[in-house]
């Protein structure tokens, strides 16, 4: 994993997941860039970190999607839920990846 700045996941999405370059940089102008207001970069790095180190782990990453599109396609609520709450779980364990990992 990069240094935890947007510079350096940047670089890094560009480098070794650029299939997320473009939902990234959109994302930065939108919501960083064009508003001049830093108070929601720490919410961006947290997802945009999640979602870089989940395109690392391309087997990890189609596991979370899989588990995802079957909850939208589940007729019970409970198992949908259940299936949600393990691509979750599976987010937040990517997301805990750190620097030089």
């Amino acid at each position: 994993m990069p240094d935890r700045t947007p510079k350096a996941l940047s670089a890094a999405i560009a480098q070794h997941a650029p299939q997320l370059l473009v939902d990234f940089d959109r994302h930065w102008r939108r919501d960083i860039a064009d508003a001049y207001d830093p108070a929601p970069v720490p919410a961006f790095m947290a997802r945009w970190w999640s979602e870089y180190a989940l395109a690392r782990a391309p087997r990890l990453e189609a596991r979370v999607h899989g588990l995802e599109d079957e909850a939208d396609r589940e007729p019970d609520y409970a198992r949908a839920k259940s299936l949600i709450e393990e691509a979750g779980r599976i987010r937040r364990t990517a997301a805990k990846a750190e620097p030089g990992q």
